[in-house]
């Protein structure tokens, strides 16, 4: 049999790995043809609408649902005395207090039934033929709430008078933790020459993902099992969460994700919805659908970041770091949620050495009740904090010292020839070169060039900034994943793994590394991902780990269908197992042109055209669980210039420019991609996203109205390199992008508006710096002045 490998070749050529494949997902979304949530529809089935607290505090003493269920189309009204019987939300992460004993794990039950914490607090479920009936049916239920004060932000709920939230978390405090060695950091601080100190916030965020939260609960009576049509980020982590939720075991549930129109870390936790739409859906024998509205999305979805820290850096008198010490508050919300209490604590003291030797960490934060929403993981959970903490400080520290920024940063950084490198938050840096993507960064972003266009800026009224965002993230360390390869009937293949694609481009980069490994073409592979049915593993989306986790997966799987197809193609060809090797798509015995083509086997197994022994395998489908590699450190330095109205206050983000190590690059059109968006969030977030609550905890913020966004004409074209230095700690030496925007961004912008400010005499500002926050800055430096 002869074989021709030159579309084998093309296809690696154009497809493989490190080639910036268009993504195979767009033209389906573009045609309108995705398959969100919302779109899916039961037969029969029922719509849901919520009742929500309009108080952030106070006993809930009756919810009055006559008047709803008399009205037109209404079937049930569930509250919380319902559910009672399920199991309790809340956060199973181990930390614990600096006495050993465990973080207070207050447990939410899905409705509230003794007190309310939030506005937006979810009390009843209110199900009817039709939404507009089950949303007018919910505005007639009647709430008998005994209003209690509230506490809005961190600082006022430790405070002694305080209300307290929780009976057993007395000062409203869930966690006390603690890292590093706190004696050591203090006898360094006492012998530095220079220290540095700053209070920095870490501002609240609305997700605002662009598709709300939808869900699709049905129960089969007959088989007593339940399928779940939701958004998340892994549909076997959202079943097994579901099923402990419910007290039900996992086989007798199944999720199933579509399209997901963003998450950024939102979309992966149970919400108590969920819970109440599941058990609606078994009590009345039918489904039962919801889609939650914008004005309550703001109220009812987890916020993101919120924190307040003192950060401060110890210094020697050439201006290299002795230790670094963080002192901070982390809001939980009203409730802790699965990954509340990881972003402020673990996870910015595993970044916030970044690119930087620093001998001693010293990490102290209180996780705090208040009455606010809860918060969870959002873009980079915890990176992007601990790397911007750290950019300040050394922005602060060089100009304190009379050290230019660069030469700062260059002082301290972790030598290429010192790598790999154990960093003082326990995490082993393996490759990099940090001073190298500094330099490269400077010069790609024309850092000489700057006061001419300073000047420029100038003549025109403005102020004009500079500011470095160098950083270093620690992903999430990815966890034992599914890599499942069917050849199809039709002559597809199917990739089947348990990440989960909200906007990254899986079937194009997993695609990809299935070209590379197999020589099969692009165009007829195929992913499945959110059906927990199909799925044996699956750790996800989330951490930056997605490459690392399915991609490995898929590599390896595909190396078990190498082995399987040696084995088939040695029985077609007559020759021993060890005389057939796999070249671009194509089982050749070894020195000859005889062959079979890897697709033509598999459609010929299909056919059953092939009399196979029975000891050997009968397809090459293959179903593989990778077991999860360490963490990797994506890393990269960012360079902003903005412009400042002095008259307005407003910022201008008018040059971008982002070098960065992502290791091995799947596909370089999406990363660029992944970096943009990160850039612009982390643009939202430091110039524009504030979330306010009143003092009674009403969120005067809580629409477009009120809460900006970015949007396209607010950032500039972006200048994008890459200088990757391969991973060397799992397979294909990924080191993950998708939260480096975020990570990059904040550092480099914010230090840009304070470079801009600094003849003012303004030495630092709080994100968000908008308009009406610089202008009084401005104005309270010339009244001084």
């Amino acid at each position: 049999m002869n074989v021709r490998v030159s579309d084998h070749d093309l296809a690696i050529t154009k497809f493989g790995i490190g080639q910036p494949v268009p993504r195979a997902e767009d033209p389906m979304l573009v045609r309108g043809e995705g398959r969100f949530t919302d779109d899916v529809a039961a037969a029969g089935q029922l719509y849901a609408a919520v009742v929500r607290s309009p108080y952030a505090h106070g006993v809930l003493k009756r919810i009055d649902t006559d008047a709803a269920l008399a009205m037109p189309g209404v079937v049930a009204v569930y509250t919380g005395h319902d559910l009672l019987d399920y199991g309790r939300l809340g956060s199973a992460l181990p930390f614990t207090q600096p006495d050993g004993s465990p973080m207070r794990r207050t447990r939410r039950e899905a409705f509230a039934t003794d007190k309310v914490r939030f506005v937006g607090d979810p009390l009843a479920l209110v199900v009817a033929k039709s939404a507009l009936q089950a949303q007018d049916a919910a505005e007639a239920v009647v709430l008998e709430i005994d209003e209690l004060p509230a506490v809005i932000d961190a600082h006022a709920a430790l405070a002694a008078g305080a209300p307290n939230i929780y009976d057993d978390a007395p000062g409203n405090v869930a966690l006390d933790y603690r890292f590093g060695d706190a004696a050591a950091v203090d006898a360094a601080f006492a012998s530095a020459a220079h220290v540095t100190r700053l209070d920095i916030v870490n501002n609240r965020v609305v997700v605002n993902a662009l598709e709300p939260r939808s869900a699709l609960a049905e129960h089969d009576r007959k088989s007593g099992r339940f399928t779940m049509t939701v958004g998340s980020q892994g549909a076997l982590g959202m079943r097994n969460n579901l099923a402990d939720a419910l007290k039900t075991p996992k086989d007798k549930i199944r999720v199933v994700t579509g399209q997901v129109g963003g998450s950024f870390g939102m979309k992966g936790s149970v919400f108590p919805e969920y819970v109440a739409l599941l058990h609606a859906a078994r009590a009345l024998g039918k489904p039962v659908k919801w889609t939650d509205r914008r004005s309550d999305a703001f109220l009812s979805d987890h916020h993101g970041r919120d924190h307040e820290v003192r950060a401060e850096l110890a210094l020697d008198a050439r201006g290299r770091i002795l230790a670094l010490r963080v002192d901070g508050l982390c809001n939980l919300g009203g409730y802790m949620t699965a990954f509340g209490p990881m972003m402020g604590t673990l996870n910015v003291a595993k970044n916030i050495a970044s690119v930087y030797r620093t001998p001693l960490i010293g990490v102290r934060a209180l996780c705090v009740f208040t009455n606010t929403v809860p918060t969870t993981a959002y873009r980079g959970a915890g990176r992007p904090e601990g790397n911007y903490y750290m950019e300040r400080l050394i922005e602060t520290a060089a100009r304190e010292m009379g050290i230019d920024p660069a030469v700062m940063r260059r002082r301290n950084h972790i030598p290429a020839g010192r790598l790999p490198y154990k960093a003082a938050s326990g995490m082993t840096y393996d490759s990099g070169d940090f001073t190298g993507l500094l330099d490269r960064a400077l010069e790609a972003a024309d850092w000489k060039g700057f006061k001419t266009r300073k000047a420029a800026s100038r003549k025109r009224g403005r102020l004009r900034g500079r500011g470095i965002g160098q950083y270093l993230e620690v992903t999430a360390a990815p966890t034992s994943e599914m890599g499942g390869i069917r050849f199809e009937k039709d002559g597809t293949v199917t990739i089947v793994t348990g990440t989960l694609d909200f906007g990254q481009g899986h079937r194009t980069a997993f695609g990809q590394v299935l070209v590379q490994k197999l020589g099969i073409p692009f165009e007829s592979i195929r992913l499945v991902q959110g059906d927990s049915d199909r799925l044996i593993a699956g750790g996800g989306t989330g951490g930056s780990k997605s490459a690392m986790a399915s991609g490995a997966a898929v590599a390896e799987a595909g190396d078990k269908v190498i082995e399987r197809g040696r084995m088939i193609s040695s029985h077609l060809l007559e020759a021993g197992v060890a005389d057939i090797e796999f070249d671009r798509g194509t089982f050749r015995i070894v020195g000859t042109d005889r062959g079979v083509g890897l697709m033509d086997l598999a459609r010929m197994l299909n056919e059953g055209t092939i009399a196979l022994p029975p000891d050997m395998p009968a397809t090459l489908d293959v179903d593989h669980i990778h077991e999860g590699a360490p963490s990797a450190f994506p890393n990269g330095c960012h360079v902003a210039e903005v412009e400042i109205d002095p008259e307005t206050g407003v910022v201008a983000l008018v040059r971008y420019t982002a070098v960065n190590d992502f290791g091995t690059i799947i596909n370089p059109m999406l990363v660029e991609g992944q970096l943009h968006g990160g850039v612009v969030q982390g643009l939202g977030q430091a110039v524009m996203e504030r979330t306010v609550f009143d003092e009674s905890g009403q969120l005067v913020t809580g629409s477009f109205m009120d809460y900006a966004m970015p949007r396209a004409a607010d950032a500039p074209f972006f200048t994008v390199e890459s200088r990757p230095m391969p991973a060397t700690t799992n397979l294909l030496g990924a080191k993950g992008c998708g939260e480096a925007g975020c990570a990059g961004s904040l550092p480099a912008i914010m230090n840009a508006i304070v470079d801009a400010l600094a003849e003012y005499g303004v030495t630092h500002v709080d994100m968000p710096a908008t308009p009406e926050k610089i202008w009084a800055l401005i104005r309270n430096a010339k009244k001084r002045g």
